[in-house]
């Protein structure tokens, strides 16, 4: 348990945020993985656009968003390459 009112109030807003984070991270994984399974550009442009806000929340960091992009990129190009 936490002693000083500044060490409670952190607890408070570091929950707070964690339960926004969560939320995001959430419906991120969410997109990204219809977008796999749907191989559509409109959901792979969906799925990019959720990394990126993502990124620019501080919820993932931006390299990461980036490696995600790519490797989503990459997936749906063997994807279509295969069903031609």
């Amino acid at each position: 348990m936490a002693h000083s009112k500044q060490a409670q109030k952190r607890i408070r807003t570091n929950e707070k945020a964690r339960q926004a984070n969560k939320i995001v991270r959430s419906a991120t994984r969410s997109t990204v993985k219809k977008a796999v399974a749907s191989g559509t550009a409109e959901d792979q442009a969906r799925a990019q656009r959720a990394l990126d806000k993502a990124a620019k929340k501080g919820v993932v960091h931006k390299n990461t968003a980036a490696r995600r992009k790519s490797r989503l990129a990459k997936a749906l190009n063997k994807q279509r390459a295969a069903g031609k």
